[in-house]
């Protein structure tokens, strides 16, 4: 039975979600039952791109993208596949008529970090940013909307801004492995070997405005999403004051984390100032 198939595909993204981000899948877990599973759906399907071009070093990753690129475009077209992550990405990207070329987008990015390292200019550092995490918060976002485009399009540049700030969050926690494993450096007009105190701030600055605009959208988002997406925000603007907080020089040799009980804790006061309207 086809809809067996499909439960076992849904299983399998929620599975991949729990297993790879313990923040992401707390949050999700916030999110109404009703698009929960969507959320995971997409999920699976990034995560699935991202991790064949940031970890499996030991094989012809080109070739596994390629592959996997044309499994995806099979599976939008036909409505099914035998990867159980693109079946259930298919499902949500039909359902609620996600656009073609945020996926494209998307996979130009993931794409480009098959072999580029670094960023320039700030029009490549936008280009990569968009495609890898403002197209994500836009498909998320078609899903919170359950299809309203009025709703969809007055939010669209809030959930943007909130895709950006997650992903330049990412980009300065995980700095030593990007640059001293994949040689990558995503910051431009960065000397990432002589990364200083106001080459710290100048990108945090940036992240907070990001965050400060994305905040606003969440403010606005319907029920069913809004603390699950606030909860996410709390944890990234955790994280970003502890980086805010850490040296230069010591981001640049650890990968800085938000502990799992000050997640929990996160997630009480959350839902305290979601109850009291404090957001």
């Amino acid at each position: 039975m086809k809809a067996l198939f499909d439960s076992v595909s849904y299983n399998c993204s929620r599975i991949v979600t729990q297993s790879y981000s313990t923040s992401f899948s707390m949050a999700t877990k916030m999110l109404s039952n009703t698009i929960r599973q969507d959320i995971y759906n997409i999920y699976g399907f990034v995560r699935f791109a991202d991790e064949i071009v940031d970890t499996f070093h030991d094989y012809d990753k080109k070739d596994l993208f390629e592959r996997f690129e044309k499994d995806l475009e099979t599976a939008l077209i036909d409505k099914i596949s035998l990867n159980p992550i693109l079946n259930s990405f298919q499902h949500t990207y039909h359902k609620y008529n996600i656009e073609k070329h945020m996926v494209d987008s998307f996979m130009k990015s993931m794409r480009l970090d098959l072999y580029k390292t670094k960023y320039i200019t700030k029009e490549e550092y936008k280009d990569y940013i968009y495609g890898s995490a403002d197209v994500v918060g836009l498909m998320c976002l078609k899903v919170f909307v359950k299809g309203d485009d009025k709703k969809y399009n007055q939010l669209k540049d809030s959930a943007m801004s909130l895709g950006s700030a997650f992903q330049k969050v990412n980009f300065l926690r995980d700095l030593k492995a990007d640059f001293d494993d994949l040689e990558r450096s995503y910051f431009p007009n960065t000397d990432l070997n002589n990364l200083d105190e106001e080459a710290k701030q100048h990108i945090i600055k940036d992240i907070e405005n990001d965050f400060s605009e994305g905040l606003k959208g969440i403010k606005e988002l319907p029920m069913e999403a809004k603390f699950g997406v606030f909860m996410a925000y709390r944890y990234y603007n955790q994280l970003l004051k502890k980086l805010k907080k850490t040296p230069a020089l010591d981001i640049k040799s650890a990968r800085i984390r938000v502990p799992n009980y000050k997640k929990v804790e996160l997630l009480t006061r959350s839902y305290v100032k979601y109850q009291l309207n404090l957001m």
